[in-house]
């Protein structure tokens, strides 16, 4: 897909099936180098990834989920922060959301080389799963696993879910403000 705004529009979550094909390095290469591209909180870049696409590990943390994905995924990316990071503005820092930057531009590119993923980060949190997964890939202690993507193609064509429109959840100058028309927002909308 080259137009920007259409993969925009084709990327989704798959949570099911994957062909029995490889994905090249690469591919994933130029699938980091878009989450590398990603921006980031006064620039610090602080976001990392291990990228598993080892049969043996592939199999070892897919059947530690039910999901499809990741039984069959043929690769997975592995984003990784600081567990304690440092503060970088005012006492803030901003590692989540420049992981967060980092797996949109991912799935971006996902998209537009014709994968498929479904981005996985609650489930990480629950079970200690996060801390396996580190002690799997040789994770220092200072780092943690926050966001975990399987790749592959996808099987089956699944629905992509309708979003809400842009009347329901945007607006100009002030919240419930003007629509994209001009015409001022139900209040019930």
């Amino acid at each position: 897909m080259d137009d920007f705004f259409t993969v925009i529009k084709e990327r989704h979550s798959y949570r099911g099936s994957f062909a029995d094909k490889a994905v090249p390095r690469q591919d994933l290469e130029k699938i980091i180098d878009a989450g590398l591209s990603a921006p980031s909180g006064k620039n610090e870049q602080t976001t990392e990834f291990v990228v598993i696409d080892d049969p043996l590990l592939l199999h070892q943390i897919g059947q530690m989920h039910s999901m499809q994905a990741m039984h069959q995924a043929k690769a997975m990316i592995i984003c990784i922060i600081d567990k304690d990071p440092e503060p970088v503005y005012h006492g803030y820092s901003f590692q989540v959301e420049d992981c967060s930057a980092a797996v949109e531009n991912m799935f971006l590119a996902l998209t537009a080389l014709g994968y498929a993923s479904v981005w996985i980060d609650g489930w990480l949190r629950l079970e200690g799963r996060a801390e396996k997964i580190a002690e799997i890939i040789g994770l220092p202690r200072g780092k943690q696993v926050r966001v975990l993507l399987p790749v592959g193609i996808s099987r089956d064509t699944v629905p992509r879910l309708k979003k809400k429109s842009f009347e329901r959840r945007a607006w100009f100058n002030r919240y419930h403000g003007e629509n994209e028309k001009g015409h001022a927002a139900r209040e019930n909308d």
